[in-house]
């Protein structure tokens, strides 16, 4: 076995030397006032898979600074909808978050939506401070439930009180939001997924007692998945069985799953039309938040501290998080590894080597961890009871950095879901019902969904600016402010990054800067 294992990774080794044709400035110039241009590329004709192979590192000569630079790279991503997306081309310190990412993101289970779905994003950091910006509150919402990115947009599915019904709606520019139209009349759209091109809607009637609020008068039951057809205008696609109110929407191997937030258990395949397949759950006991990572399904569990992992027939329990944990409410996938977060620890776990749940941290003295997501980057997560926001600064520790519901008088306060959209981190909360959004470094996002097949992507840095194109075709561009990159003793990693390793595959990567 040990010889079997040093002979691949000297085969590895000469084959990531013999895939380097240039590393240094490129002899270009014709005058000392023309720039030199450092140059490192993978032979064009060379197609690599990250997770099969591992990813390729490639030496970058001297720090950036503020120097300009381009990355290219072509790539076929994972077709399966069975992995996190992962990064494509990294020169990142997570330590002191300085560098650039070029990533595809899918961000499921951010508590109960897919509020990501492969969506391509390029961002620089130099180890700046968030700035947060109040993006008011849709309706009248006392918590923005759900949250999903589909097709340019972002969108927000509210629960509300009284005898209001909850909404989806459209975000129009600071402070701005769109409704889209009533969907069953229950008082809350608890989940909201991408599928197939299209944006998906799970409905519920929320019981606002587990927020230790007053419950709505609204009684009208939920459970219920629709399809967004036009502004105003909603398909059902079906109702759950025995289901009071959608929990979550997912995609895995090309399917929507949706689970029930209360009892009776349920899971359930969508197999088109009205059709819904349930599926035994694992033990009886609810899932809920639904995440993907590794190839396969993840669910947390509401009936217990367990996770659960679903391969497509069946579930394998990988047990109770920890002693104390008695729920469990969202994933984020960060480093290559599944992240989970916590009730009443107030904790974040990552899920080790032999399926073991390592300890990350709690968030300080916070009770509850809802929403999670890595950005820019760096890996975030909100709390409960006071609606905080922490940042994870390595190992277990968490830094706070903002407390963004201070309503007065009520027991819980919370940060319940998050996306990425035009560069920033949005976030919704609770009892207030605000969208807060907040920026770190600087960020472009293509907020549409790649399509299939290979695409050929440029990212650059040209003075103050930033740029993203696609197949040729410029989709994000925003002033920046001059940032230095310190990337002292970093080496260009091709498919891989602080989120995790590519799943597809790549081919005619090359790396630029000008000195």
């Amino acid at each position: 076995m040990m010889l079997r294992q040093s002979r691949f990774f000297v085969l590895r080794w000469v084959l990531q030397l013999l895939l380097i044709l240039t590393v240094g400035a490129a002899a270009t110039s014709v005058s000392a006032d023309d720039p030199i241009i450092d140059r490192t590329e993978i032979n064009p004709e060379t197609i690599l898979e990250p997770l099969k192979d591992g990813p390729v590192t490639l030496p970058v000569m001297t720090p950036l600074g503020t120097s300009d630079f381009k990355v290219h790279i072509s790539i076929e991503a994972d077709h399966t909808d069975s992995h996190d997306q992962g990064d494509l081309v990294s020169l990142w310190n997570p330590k002191t978050r300085h560098g650039f990412t070029l990533g595809l993101r899918n961000n499921t289970g951010s508590t109960t939506s897919q509020a990501n779905w492969r969506q391509l994003q390029f961002g620089i950091d130099a180890g700046t401070e968030p700035t947060w910006r109040d993006e008011g509150r849709p309706g009248a919402a006392v918590l923005g439930f759900s949250i999903a990115v589909h097709d340019g947009n972002l969108y927000v599915g509210t629960c509300e009180t009284g005898d209001a019904p909850g909404q989806v709606y459209r975000y129009a520019g600071p402070g701005k939001w769109e409704p889209l139209g009533q969907l069953d009349g229950s008082n809350t759209v608890t989940a909201l997924a991408a599928f197939e091109g299209q944006l998906y809607a799970g409905t519920g009637k929320y019981r606002l007692a587990g927020s230790a609020l007053t419950e709505s008068t609204n009684a009208t039951p939920g459970g219920k998945v629709y399809r967004l057809v036009r502004p105003g205008e909603w398909e059902l696609v079906g109702e759950l069985p025995q289901t009071e109110a959608v929990a979550a929407l997912v995609t895995h191997g090309g399917k929507l799953y949706a689970s029930s937030l209360y009892r009776p258990a349920g899971f359930f395949r969508y197999d088109g039309g009205k059709t819904w397949t349930s599926i035994p759950t694992p033990g009886g006991r609810r899932v809920n938040a639904l995440g993907v990572h590794g190839g396969h399904l993840y669910a947390t569990s509401y009936d217990s501290g367990a996770v659960y992992r679903f391969n497509g027939t069946e579930w394998t329990d990988l047990g109770l998080v920890d002693q104390d944990v008695t729920q469990n409410y969202s994933f984020a996938t960060w480093q290559n590894a599944l992240h989970v977060s916590t009730w009443p620890s107030g904790k974040v776990y990552r899920l080790g080597p032999a399926d073991r749940w390592l300890d990350t941290g709690r968030l300080g003295e916070e009770q509850e961890v809802m929403g999670m997501l890595v950005h820019n980057g760096a890996f975030y997560a909100g709390t409960l009871p006071k609606a905080e926001v922490y940042r994870h600064d390595g190992d277990t520790t968490w830094t706070r950095l903002k407390q963004l519901d201070e309503t007065p008088d009520v027991k819980f306060r919370r940060v319940w879901t998050m996306a990425t959209y035009q560069g920033r981190l949005f976030t919704t909360t609770l009892p207030s019902g605000k969208v807060w959004s907040m920026s770190a470094g600087a960020l472009l996002t293509h907020d549409r969904e790649l399509g299939p097949g290979w695409h050929e992507i440029l990212a650059e840095r040209q003075g103050q600016k930033l740029r993203l194109t696609v197949d040729d075709e410029l989709v994000a561009e925003a002033d920046v402010p001059e940032l230095s990159l310190k990337t002292e003793g970093l080496e260009l990693k091709v498919g891989e990054g602080p989120r995790g390793r590519f799943p597809g595959r790549l081919m005619n990567v090359w790396f630029e800067r000008k000195q």
